[in-house]
């Protein structure tokens, strides 16, 4: 059996949040926190909250045992990027692009 958890529109770019789920796909969820708490950067501290979402999904409403489960599926999908713009010298107008990100975790307790 499966539980999902879904963050959308987070505040970090899809590149750096890409950078820390590729690290703890695959792992069991203990040592997926872990690995999360070892790094002091802002993705990972989004991952770990979506994570112990899915977790709390599976233990709650699906009744799994948490001791089993593992990180079956995590993958980061593209935003609404906010457009900004920033005035350069002598009437120039640099874009700014503020990028989001959806963060999805799947958790499972079956191999």
């Amino acid at each position: 059996m499966e539980a999902k958890a879904i963050a959308k529109t987070l505040r970090i770019a899809p590149r750096k949040a890409r950078l820390v789920v590729d690290l703890i796909r695959g792992k069991h969820v203990d040592e997926a926190q872990m690995v999360l708490k070892g790094f002091s950067n802002k993705a990972s501290v989004l991952v770990e909250k979506v994570l112990n979402s899915a977790v709390a999904n599976a233990v709650n409403n699906y009744e799994m045992d948490r001791e089993k489960l593992f990180v079956k599926e995590i993958y980061v999908n593209e935003g609404q990027t906010m457009k900004r713009i920033r005035f350069g010298s002598r009437s120039n107008i640099d874009p700014i692009k503020k990028r989001t990100s959806h963060i999805i975790v799947v958790v499972s307790d079956e191999n």
